[in-house]
């Protein structure tokens, strides 16, 4: 039911600017039917796409919402300056992620314009989602439910370094744990084998990411294990210092998938700047080291 009025607030967006500002509707949804449906050798009419493009939205409202459901039956509740933007964040990706895979879009070269019609729609769609959600339950089994708003910053700060260096959260959670302490991922990293290796293979990537050679991050054969050392490192840093991992685990991986592109994005505009991709390398490699740093440090 959250999903479904997430949806409805999404679509109420989107409609709201198709009439202020006279531009025509979108028709990826569409297009995305039609590409599915060809290969299946099954073609489907102009009209049929017209209305399975929005179904598909639809459903993945939904979905997402009963995702959301499940997890909130399950114990992750978040506040909601942080639990509306990371749905709508999560209805953007299973939205678009599809169309730009196949090649029907391409976020890299949106206009500003193109990123507000997507995005605000979707934090919308959050904001409600999010809303709907906090009304089944009472006020006080929320505020006790909450998780503490340091472990979520420090799981971003980890999954950003994941993000911008795979091997970074791997590393810092290394140099900063034990083979005592508690959880898997601390105390087989924080063994001496395990600092060692991350320490070797943390270096080996910072060296070769300034090879031309380097396989794009944002290809799935890099985004994907970005996305799992994300979450992985943000919830093995909550477990070990005694918090609950798994919402640590979700807004670590979203993280890390942002900063993976952001880092593309902003290593493009300084070699636009600079003439050169080094300065912009050199930038991302202390940003990721200090991320990593702060997100595995040991609160005080």
């Amino acid at each position: 039911m959250a999903g479904a009025a997430g949806t409805t607030a999404l679509n109420a967006a989107t409609q709201l600017d198709v009439a202020l500002r006279g531009r025509a509707p979108g028709d990826a949804p569409q297009q995305l039917v039609a590409r599915l449906a060809d290969p299946a050798g099954r073609p489907v009419s102009d009209g049929r796409a017209a209305g399975l493009g929005p179904l598909g939205g639809t459903l993945t409202g939904v979905a997402v919402g009963g995702v959301a459901g499940l997890l909130r039956a399950a114990g992750v509740r978040l506040p909601a300056a942080v639990g509306g933007p990371l749905l709508g964040a999560a209805a953007m990706l299973a939205s678009d992620g599809p169309m730009t895979l196949l090649g029907l879009t391409d976020p890299r070269r949106w206009s500003a314009t193109d990123w507000a019609a997507d995005v605000v729609p979707h934090l919308v769609y959050g904001v409600t989602t999010h809303a709907a959600l906090a009304a089944t339950i009472p006020a006080a089994e929320a505020r006790e439910a909450r998780p503490p708003a340091r472990t979520l910053l420090r799981a971003a700060a980890i999954g950003a370094a994941s993000g911008s260096r795979s091997t970074a959260g791997l590393a810092a959670v290394a140099l900063t744990s034990t083979a005592a302490d508690r959880g898997v991922v601390a105390s087989r990293l924080g063994s001496r084998a395990g600092t060692v290796s991350t320490a070797v293979a943390a270096a080996t990537e910072f060296a070769m990411d300034k090879s031309p050679a380097a396989p794009p991050r944002t290809a799935p054969p890099g985004l994907v294990p970005r996305a799992a050392f994300g979450a992985a490192t943000a919830a093995g840093v909550a477990g070990r210092d005694g918090d609950d991992g798994r919402l640590a685990a979700v807004v670590g991986l979203l993280s890390a998938l942002g900063a993976a592109v952001l880092g593309v994005r902003a290593r493009a505009a300084a070699e636009r700047r600079f003439g050169s991709d080094l300065p912009g390398a050199i930038t991302e490699d202390l940003v990721a080291a200090g991320l990593g740093w702060f997100g595995a440090r040991r609160p005080t």
